[in-house]
């Protein structure tokens, strides 16, 4: 019996011993093909020597210093790096260890510069619903799935939820893009409207949703609106890109192709690909300089924050992105896999949509693709076509509650940036053949 609290500890998980380039190896020697970078995280794939070699580095000098006391090279070093890419605005970083962390920041970051600037009673934060900010108490307030925050309801703080940007679902029949656009758009005025626009501190979206929606990109000029809603009301806008940031979309930040910049943004996934645990939340120039000429201290802190070995591995990854060009090939391979995934899936009688960017993509699985009925969340589709998935030897990332928050299912992909073209065209295959054993086994 494993003394360890799984996430599901009536499972029999194989043991992973290894790694290699989009590989996992498990003790019994079976290769996987790693589709989804656990959640999103492994974006350059397994045992690159050079973030091995920067860590190792790392701990032959200092592992770890408390920032309460010192500050160390590697932080700083990564925080210009991230500074000097970041979109318009944004000018310091708070390190923390995880994307829960640097919501739980974010949050605490729009309601601190509120009190620095003497509006004390601007303290609700707007949110979406089928969004997914994190595990931990603040983020499970402003998060919109259903059934992650029913257990927890009582302990959560009250946060308004206005609709997601999700064209698949969202959109009325014969309604334009720039229509539904606007639609959404006009809702979250009214929210702020309701709430008193003067007692607003916040809106806060994924800018690509991840694990609720099984990656829902917003349709063109939906955040630009949103932009302009939030700055006619003083309100912040935040930005989650813990899933969808650091290059996965195709650009450094999924914002970039919006065309807008946040008041805060938050990274992580990406931000170390798996190598060590580390978040970051960017901070703009007003926040930042609210506290600083302020009372000169955020109120907020964690032991591991600025953790130098997680600093210095997430410096060596993304130098390594831009000596290889990893952006250029999440671009390319992204395409290809695009037109993989529509070629096996776009008539298929049970998958109503297939959407994403780059390396960042969800198939949404339902009963009927005319009404888009999801299956009964009952059947557990989507944990069926991963265990048949890594029954064929890969690892994709299932979700349900898709379509409401308790029905729906949908697969998520994210394959390591070094993937290539016969890697993805493997990935596709296989995860076919998945879907159809698990489609086969409910039905049957």
């Amino acid at each position: 019996m494993s003394h360890v609290l799984h996430r599901a500890p009536r499972e029999t998980l194989p043991i992973a011993v290894g790694g290699a380039g989009v590989h996992l190896i498990d003790r019994a020697g079976r290769r996987y093909v790693d589709a989804s970078g656990g959640a999103a995280v492994s974006c350059l794939g397994h045992g690159h020597p050079a973030v091995i070699a920067a860590i190792k580095a790392q701990l032959d000098q200092i592992a770890y210093a408390h920032t309460a006391f010192f500050t160390t090279e590697a932080m700083e070093t990564l925080a210009d790096k991230l500074i000097a890419t970041a979109p318009a605005g944004l000018e310091r970083v708070l390190f923390v260890s995880g994307g829960s962390e640097g919501i739980e920041a974010a949050l605490k970051l729009a309601r601190q510069y509120f009190v620095e600037r003497g509006e004390p009673e601007r303290g609700h934060v707007i949110a979406r619903r089928q969004s997914y900010h994190g595990a931990t108490l603040g983020a499970l307030s402003v998060g919109g799935h259903a059934a992650r925050r029913a257990l927890f309801a009582p302990l959560l703080f009250e946060a308004e939820h206005v609709s997601p940007c999700h064209g698949y679902r969202g959109k009325a029949l014969g309604e334009s893009d720039d229509t539904y656009a606007q639609r959404l758009a006009d809702e979250l005025e009214a929210t702020i409207q309701e709430l008193g626009p003067k007692k607003v501190a916040a809106f806060i979206a994924e800018t690509v949703v991840g694990a609720t929606l099984g990656v829902a990109p917003p349709v063109p000029g939906y955040f630009k609106r949103v932009r302009e809603v939030c700055n006619r009301h003083g309100v912040l806008l935040v930005l989650d890109e813990v899933m969808c940031g650091m290059g996965r979309t195709g650009t450094r930040h999924a914002c970039e192709q919006e065309g807008i910049a946040p008041d805060l943004l938050i990274l992580a996934k990406g931000l170390g690909a798996g190598y060590q645990p580390i978040g970051a939340v960017l901070i703009s120039k007003g926040i930042a300089g609210a506290i600083v000429d302020g009372s000169g201290a955020f109120r907020h802190s964690h032991t591991y924050m600025g953790h130098a070995t997680a600093c210095a591995a997430a410096l060596a990854v993304q130098e390594t992105i831009e000596r290889e060009h990893l952006l250029d090939h999440v671009r390319l391979r992204g395409a290809e896999l695009d037109q993989a995934l529509r070629e096996r899936f776009n008539q298929h009688p049970h998958v109503g949509d297939v959407r994403g960017r780059g390396l960042f993509y969800g198939l949404e699985l339902v009963k009927d693709r005319e009404t888009k009925q999801p299956f009964d969340a009952g059947l557990g589709l989507n944990a069926r076509i991963k265990r048949q998935a890594m029954a064929g030897g890969m690892l994709c990332y299932p979700g349900g509650g898709t379509a409401d928050g308790v029905a729906g299912d949908h697969v998520l992909l994210a394959p390591p940036f070094i993937a290539t073209s016969d890697e993805i065209q493997q990935i596709v295959q296989i995860l076919g053949g998945a879907v159809d054993r698990a489609l086969a086994e409910i039905q049957s």
